[in-house]
């Protein structure tokens, strides 16, 4: 199983970075655009919330694909897991924490968990190409996500 965990400061309260980071329509803004991912099923805009699934659909190498998740675990402002109840992984677990870090600045930490599929194949292709590719597009999001984030907070 592999771990990637990113660390994102934002200038903006705790409680608005909470629920900017499970907005469904957000997600798909802040995503890499040549994925292509939308919302297809369960929760496809707005708040997900605790219990609820949402299935994406998206390309990733050059391969269209679909991942269904359900919220497992809810402690709003500071928590929230999706767990991955269907897709091309064996398993994946993506933790969201929230913490205060300064006056107006929230600290947003992800763990993503994942395991490919196919034993010893999975398992090398895991080290190889997916730990990088997961790292970079989780850090690339929680760019996005920040910049929109402070823009908001700014214009208020």
């Amino acid at each position: 199983m592999i771990e990637v965990t990113t660390v994102t400061r934002i200038h903006a309260p705790i409680e608005l970075c909470f629920d900017t980071a499970r907005d469904i329509d957000v997600h798909t803004r802040t995503v890499w655009k040549h994925t292509q991912e939308r919302a297809i099923a369960g929760v496809t805009n707005g708040r997900i919330g605790p219990g609820d699934t949402v299935t994406f659909e998206a390309v990733h190498f050059g391969i269209r694909q679909t991942l269904t998740s359900r919220i497992t675990a809810y402690d709003r402002p500071y928590l929230f897991v999706d767990q991955m109840q269907k897709g091309a992984f064996k398993s994946m677990c993506h933790e969201h924490h929230f913490s205060v870090c300064g006056e107006q600045e929230t600290c947003m930490r992800d763990t993503l968990r994942f395991e490919a599929p196919l034993g010893v194949l999975g398992w090398a292709v895991e080290r190889l190409i997916l730990q990088r590719y997961m790292q970079a597009f989780l850090e690339s999001r929680n760019e996005r996500l920040k910049a929109m984030l402070e823009r908001y907070t700014v214009s208020e």
